[in-house]
């Protein structure tokens, strides 16, 4: 049974739209590889930081919706770690309590 995942990551603020490109491939790469698809991406773009990362004040973040059986993290965000221009990944387990409805 395949569950629903965030895929949160934050990428290098100084790449250039090739690099960022190449990136992302990469990115959508390896969750196919480790058997999960890509059912949504948020680009948000460059942003500032909470505190700076290799001296960097801003990140690029890209947040990817995702469905995997497995671990993730180990399949997925391992792999994605190796990458230079990634400075951090995170993956979250989206759980139906958290979706909150508006009344």
């Amino acid at each position: 049974m395949q569950s629903q995942y965030d895929l949160n990551l934050i990428l290098n603020p100084n790449l250039s739209g090739e690099q960022l490109q190449t990136e992302k491939d990469y990115i959508s790469n390896a969750v196919q590889s480790a058997g999960a698809e890509v059912t949504n991406l948020d680009d948000a773009g460059n942003r500032r930081m909470a505190y700076p990362i290799q001296k960097d004040r801003e990140g690029y973040y890209l947040m990817y919706t995702i469905k995997a059986s497995g671990d993730p993290e180990k399949d997925i965000a391992a792999s994605l770690r190796l990458r230079d221009n990634v400075r951090r990944v995170l993956v979250v387990k989206d759980r139906p309590e958290w979706k909150t409805k508006k009344a």
